[in-house]
């Protein structure tokens, strides 16, 4: 189980969760491994369309990233989020990183 980050972040890309990730495992909006550094200084235009992701291998639930997100699109479960109708947004997270939701894992 792993945080998600939901729709909502989709042209937002705030960052204020990569500050505070312990772990440094939010990424994106393009490099997977890039720790989301490449969303820093990028335009609005830059960021239509895209989003972070939450690695969910090294996410470790602590919830740092949760009252740093302005739109509220991190949800602490896929449970909670496929509940939210963001299935999707599960399964793109997981794909992100090369990696396939199983449900029930």
């Amino acid at each position: 189980m792993s945080f998600i980050i939901t729709s909502s972040c989709i042209s937002c890309i705030d960052g204020g969760c990569l500050k505070v990730c312990p772990m440094d495992c939010i990424h994106g909006p393009i490099d997977p491994k890039g720790m989301g550094l490449e969303s820093i200084g990028m335009s609005i235009e830059d960021k239509k369309g895209k989003q972070l992701y939450i690695n969910p291998i090294d996410c470790i639930d602590c919830s740092a990233c949760l009252p740093e997100c302005p739109v509220d699109a991190i949800v602490s479960t896929e449970e909670i989020a496929i509940q939210m109708g963001e299935r999707q947004s599960v399964i793109d997270n997981y794909a992100f990183f090369g990696l396939k939701y199983l449900e029930n894992q």
